[in-house]
């Protein structure tokens, strides 16, 4: 117990060092093989040897890269200005309107990119022009797009999911239905925060002209084929006709299609958005790699089965046990990327959620609700200040909006976060309703 606690508290400071998270990883989980063999480097590299072969010739894996190659040939392909364009026809001539299409744009190109980052830094260069534009409020428009990319990893597909469903074995058809009621119920929910900001102050979010028909329905044909990629993955992965690999591929194949012929992409373009692609597989790849190192280090020192077993005959209220997981997600957020935090925390407190009984609920389906738990709150670790993720990619596009007004910004959207979380922790219907209905 003593060198798991000291290995976790060593990579704690290799990262407050601003070290690689992956590199990091890889350190302790090197020291960890290291301090429990008396220093014989035998058993450390024997592990190294077939580690990197045992890891990444997961086929699930291969789900990453086309998801995210699916993400950069929409972001340079230009279809988020068609996601943008498509809601602002219907919702602009609101108050707020513009607001809440940057919200719903957010959740649509979500539906194709499956990170955060990218979805925060793609629509922020298209919308932030427009809502400055109308006369919203800096901290209006930053904030609804700082918390709104976040919709980008609960929106399926998801690549932490992926990462959560490859860690624990669970399948990620069913963790990608999961995530879709509660993804709509965070959109929703951001919606009604944008409505009560322009409700108590209506100069934040002034109304818009009104779209025509006209205007509407051309709008919604630009929007078609993103839609039909959306489909073609999610209900190719739901329906049963393709598996997760198979349907990426497909989008990935019929996103790039359409960045040609309605984005006018062109070689420079695809260029980008394969090097955009490796650069982004090969540090997901490399921090997976670290972590299981570190778990490889962490199992030798028995620290996650003797924290399991310890939570377990503690005799705390399960729920307790839940909030205080929740807790440690939201600290963590703090200081360290999304991916890094499923990395490092599932190994350890997945097998303490599992050993313990949440409204006689069986372990796959805690298995389900607690990944989208995790992944929740995961979400709020790149808008929370002070060193939210998002919140600096937004700072970095809106120079003329201070970083302390886009964090009060995202403040009344945390709050919606929270009061989701509570929802969905005392209702796990909301998050297994879907999957249980589509058998």
């Amino acid at each position: 117990m003593a060198i798991g606690l000291s290995i976790f508290a060593g990579l704690l400071v290799l990262l407050a060092l601003r070290i690689h998270v992956g590199v990091g990883m890889l350190i302790g989980g090197a020291a960890g093989f290291m301090a429990m063999n008396d220093w014989d480097p035998s058993a450390l590299l024997f592990t190294m040897n077939h580690l990197a072969y045992a890891r990444l010739s997961n086929y699930d894996l291969a789900v990453i890269p086309l998801f995210m190659l699916m993400g950069q040939f929409a972001t340079h392909g230009g279809l988020s200005k068609a996601l943008f364009r498509f809601a602002a026809a219907f919702m602009g001539h609101w108050k707020g309107g513009l607001a809440m299409a940057s919200t719903g744009a957010c959740a649509g190109f979500g539906a194709i990119c499956g990170s955060s980052l990218a979805t925060a830094a793609t629509m922020a260069q298209v919308a932030l022009p427009e809502l400055k534009s109308h006369g919203y409020s800096g901290r209006l428009s930053t904030g609804t797009l700082a918390a709104a990319g976040t919709l980008g990893i609960m929106i399926p597909p998801s690549v932490p999911l992926v990462i959560y469903a490859v860690l624990t074995q669970e399948s990620i058809g069913k963790l990608f239905m999961a995530a879709v009621v509660p993804g709509l119920i965070a959109m929703t929910g951001y919606m009604l925060v944008i409505k009560l900001i322009v409700t108590l102050d209506p100069k934040a979010g002034p109304a818009s002209e009104k779209h025509s028909w006209a205007e509407r329905l051309t709008a919604t044909l630009a929007v078609l084929p993103v839609m039909g990629v959306f489909a073609v993955v999610i209900v190719g992965i739901y329906g049963g006709w393709a598996n997760p690999t198979e349907a990426a591929s497909i989008g990935a194949a019929a996103c790039g299609l359409l960045a040609i012929i309605t984005g006018g992409m062109r070689w420079d373009g695809i260029k980008k958005s394969l090097i955009g692609t490796a650069h982004a597989t090969a540090m997901i790849f490399l921090v997976l790699l670290g972590a299981d190192l570190l778990n490889s280090g962490l199992a030798l020192t028995q620290l996650p089965t003797e924290l399991a077993e310890w939570v377990k005959n503690s005799g705390l209220p399960p729920l307790m046990v839940l909030f205080a997981i929740l807790v440690v997600y939201v600290l963590l957020g703090c200081v360290m990327d999304s991916l890094a935090m499923i990395l490092l925390t599932i190994p350890i407190f997945y097998p303490m959620v599992m050993g313990l009984d949440f409204f006689g609920m069986s372990v796959p389906d805690k298995s389900v609700w607690f990944g989208i738990l995790a992944l929740m709150v995961v979400e709020i670790g790149l808008v929370h200040p002070p060193v939210g993720m998002n919140l600096f990619i937004i700072s970095k596009l809106a120079k003329d909006v201070p970083y302390m007004e886009t964090a009060k910004g995202v403040m009344p959207f945390l709050a919606s976060d929270f009061i989701r979380i509570g929802f969905l922790v005392f209702f796990p219907s909301i998050t297994l309703g879907l999957v249980h209905w589509m058998g």
